[in-house]
């Protein structure tokens, strides 16, 4: 399955106002950016096709009262395992202030993430 281009297409012009939205494909998926900070990931319909926008402990409460539902998947060794992002409401797909008010939520939780450092390469010696 492919990423849903036209959903990609709305989010970028919704948030327009606020910045510039880029992408990065990854397994199947995408992950958006605004202004270089990520919001949001896409998933190609291996969890439904949907909008997951990122969340942290601080903003969890906002995320849990709009019952937005929380990104799980089951590991290949068959526990649960979870990644910081919610369900995009509904009201985002069809309304640009919600997507901006929503997008807005997930930038601030993707500028207080940590940030990962580089993997350092390897010398092979000898």
């Amino acid at each position: 399955m492919s990423i849903d281009e036209g959903l990609i297409d709305w989010i970028s012009e919704a948030l327009e106002p606020m910045g510039t939205v880029t992408m990065r494909r990854m397994m199947g998926g995408a992950t958006l950016y605004l202004n270089g900070t990520i919001f949001a990931i896409m998933d190609s319909g291996t969890f439904g096709g949907a909008l997951w926008m990122k969340a942290d402990k601080e903003s969890e409460a906002i995320w849990e009262a709009a019952g937005c539902r929380a990104f799980t998947y089951e590991r290949k060794d068959g526990k649960m395992s979870s990644m910081p992002y919610r369900l995009a409401p509904d009201e985002v797909y069809d309304d640009a202030d919600e997507m901006r008010r929503w997008a807005a939520l997930a930038v601030e939780a993707g500028l207080r993430a940590p940030v990962k450092a580089a993997g350092k390469a390897k010398v092979k010696k000898g």
